[in-house]
């Protein structure tokens, strides 16, 4: 058990050359206010004067401190491979192999890394000193030292001082593998101690928290601890120690840590008999050391899982970022191959990486061609602007001066163009949009299936600019193709099409039965052969009698009495010349049309509805088979061919198979990391093999 402790400093090793902290490792974070007495614990556990002193805010960098136990033996052994003269030393890890006898330029060199980083104004930084020590006089445990809490920037400090320190101090503790130390003075209140507060926020249950109650020399005379050592102020699950420190007096004069050790197991005895085998800085580290042990038994299971996840998304990173490119010809040729397959499998929907959030490739054409493109053709009314008056005057046109027995075939085909005609906007609109979704392939291709033309920005703009290039010839011979499918269609009206002349025979049928019905339903006296007649006579009625509202025998009246009036006024005024211009006589927009010329629109306008639903089912038909074949079909056919025609050349290899400036580098980290993680996965392997786990 105890060989635990040294095998997460190795895993912490291992970790540290590649400079993440990507793996959260078991530890101990210390967490307290200012002056509450966190140095002079930490100081204690390694028996030696270590750690910056000062007022106010001195700690301003995370301090992740490993003390090593090290025998007689191995401490021979390392004095001897590395020239180290006494029996404990120090490393950094930024300053490499350099190891350090004298403790004090230790503490000068903590104070210079933290200004290096921090400055030398009273702020603070997230990055971390890493110090390991090595002693025959210290129990194997890893520490965190972070900056006291407080609550009012003094001189130039922050004024967000307080919350940077908080965020600071969560960062570590919400670690699931560290052990919380609280520390709090006895001479303060324990309820509102604000390490026990912040400890309660991420570890409500306690599991995880120690509690250390320092400056147990320090309180009011008359008061003692004894309820809080016994935990009946504040419970806590892991305990609470206390602990006596040595006073500001006791620095200055350069007390030994050793002595002050005595000195606090003779006040312990004489205060405390009861509890001092359960208090003081020795009982303390052997619980730190337990508990971390334990700790890190418990933990090891879940972090042997993570680390060979992330061993196994690595390789997966190291592998898409490819090995160096040695023959750039070959390379070239397979990213353009690959690349156009690719392409070719995201409109067949045989890609390897099919889209779940949204519609792709050949699944977007398909419903652009029968949703979008077919809903929009669908919507389109057939008589849609068109008015009945639009088709009556049709119909006067197409008749010039005589009138007609019949409707004249000529308006039906007029009319029937102009609405044929606007199936040309959706068609081409289907085109268009088509065009977008096979630029869309592209990117699509470049972030999911091909990564490796990451590698090659220029390649990959390259591969976009032959492929986009392509698309956009094919674009205007697709929109030709779509506009000549509209034109045949208006340039021959088959008026003999099955489907229309099965239209045009139920009409005449559907016609014939409402003259016979209106026929039925003449009065019984009235004879039949008559009826027609009189249906005449009565139509010349109601011609003479709509003359007013532009039925030509009404003009003719209206003109033979406007010429009594006007004689009338030329007599009364006989200098007034006179003269009429019908030009000027207004056309009334909307008027109640006579029974014929009625069913004469209605005729049309049935027609004009049956012919061109003919027709736009033909365009939903034609359109989307013209489409595939000018524009989808092209491209895929001869997409391999123009990329290895426009890219494959000598003269382009070194352009094209240029990695871009990070590439390098990232490779170079992900081989790290994998390495790294591979290494503590056989220390991890190891445990389990000499039986500590």
């Amino acid at each position: 058990m105890e060989a635990l402790i040294p095998v997460v400093n190795k895993l912490q090793d291992v970790f540290n050359t590649v400079g993440t902290d990507i793996i959260q490792l078991p530890q101990i974070v210390v967490v307290g206010t200012q002056s509450s007495g966190k140095s002079s614990v930490l100081e204690s556990l390694v028996g030696r004067d270590v750690l910056p002193r000062g007022t106010g805010i001195v700690t301003r960098r995370p301090l992740i401190l490993q003390l090593v136990h090290i025998d007689p033996e191995d401490r021979r052994k390392s004095s001897e491979e590395n020239g180290i003269d006494g029996e404990e030393w120090g490393k950094f890890l930024h300053t490499k192999n350099k190891i350090y006898t004298d403790f004090e330029e230790i503490r000068q060199e903590i104070e210079a890394e933290t200004q290096r980083i921090s400055g030398n104004n009273k702020g603070i930084s997230n990055e971390p000193i890493h110090l390991r020590i090595f002693s025959p006089h210290v129990v194997n445990l890893t520490l965190v030292d972070l900056p006291g809490i407080t609550k009012v920037p003094v001189g130039d400090q922050p004024k967000d001082i307080e919350l940077q320190i908080r965020e600071l101090i969560f960062k570590y503790i919400f670690n699931p593998n560290s052990i919380i130390l609280a520390v709090t003075a006895a001479n303060t209140d324990m309820a509102t101690s604000e390490a026990l507060k912040v400890a309660r926020e991420v570890d409500p249950d306690g599991r995880r928290t120690l509690a250390v109650v320092t400056k147990l020399d320090l309180m009011d005379a008359g008061t003692d601890a004894m309820d809080v050592l016994m935990g009946r102020v504040i419970p806590v699950k892991l305990g609470l120690i206390g602990v006596v420190n040595r006073s500001q007096l006791d620095i200055n004069q350069k007390k030994l840590v050793a002595d002050a050790i005595r000195d606090e197991y003779a006040f312990l005895q004489k205060k405390y008999p009861s509890l001092a085998n359960r208090n003081g800085t020795k009982y303390l580290a052997r619980t730190l050391n337990r508990l971390l042990m334990h700790h890190i038994r418990d933990c090891l299971p879940d972090l042997k899982t993570r680390i060979n996840v992330l061993a196994s998304q690595y390789q997966s990173l190291l592998n898409s970022y490819g090995e160096p490119v040695e023959d750039k010809s070959s390379t070239l040729l397979q990213l353009i191959t690959k690349f156009a397959a690719e392409y070719c499998h995201t409109i067949e929907g045989t890609a390897k990486y099919i889209e779940t959030t949204e519609l792709c490739g050949g699944a977007r054409i398909c419903y652009i061609f029968h949703e979008t493109f077919g809903r929009t053709l669908e919507s389109v009314d057939p008589l849609g602007g068109l008015t009945t008056i639009d088709v009556l005057t049709a119909i006067r046109n197409a008749t010039g001066p005589r009138p007609a027995l019949f409707v004249p075939e000529v308006s039906f085909e007029l009319l029937v163009k102009r609405q044929v005609k606007r199936l040309e906007d959706p068609s081409l609109r289907c085109v268009e949009l088509v065009h977008e979704e096979m630029q869309r392939i592209i990117q699509h291709c470049s972030n999911y299936s091909t990564q490796e033309l990451l590698r090659f920005p220029k390649l990959h703009d390259a591969i976009v600019e032959v492929v986009t290039s392509l698309l956009r010839k094919r674009l205007p011979v697709t929109n030709e193709m779509v506009h000549n499918l509209v034109a045949i269609e208006l340039a021959y009206i088959n008026t003999k099409h099955p489907d229309f002349a099965d239209a045009c025979g139920l009409m005449n049928n559907n016609i014939e039965e409402q003259r016979r019905n209106r026929m039925r339903d003449l009065p019984s006296a009235v004879p039949r052969d008559k009826a027609a007649a009189s249906g005449a006579q009565s139509g010349a009625a109601s011609e003479q009698t709509d003359g007013g509202t532009g039925n030509w025998r009404g003009m003719l009246k209206k003109g033979e009495d406007g010429q009594a009036t006007d004689r009338a006024m030329l007599h009364a005024n006989p200098h007034k010349g006179y003269a009429v211009n019908l030009l000027d006589v207004p056309v009334p927009v909307s008027r109640k049309l006579s029974s014929r010329e009625q069913r004469d629109c209605e005729v049309i306008e049935r027609l004009i509805k049956s012919y061109f639903l003919i027709v736009r089912k033909n365009i939903q038909d034609s359109v989307p088979k013209a489409v595939m074949h000018f524009l989808v079909n092209h491209v895929k056919d001869c997409l391999q061919s123009e990329l290895v025609g426009q890219l494959y050349k000598t003269g382009l290899l070194d352009d094209l198979l240029t990695e871009s400036e990070d590439m390098a580098q990232r490779r170079n980290e992900a081989a790290d990391m994998l390495k790294a993680l591979q290494k503590a996965s056989q220390v991890i392997a190891e445990i389990r093999e000499t039986h500590l786990w």
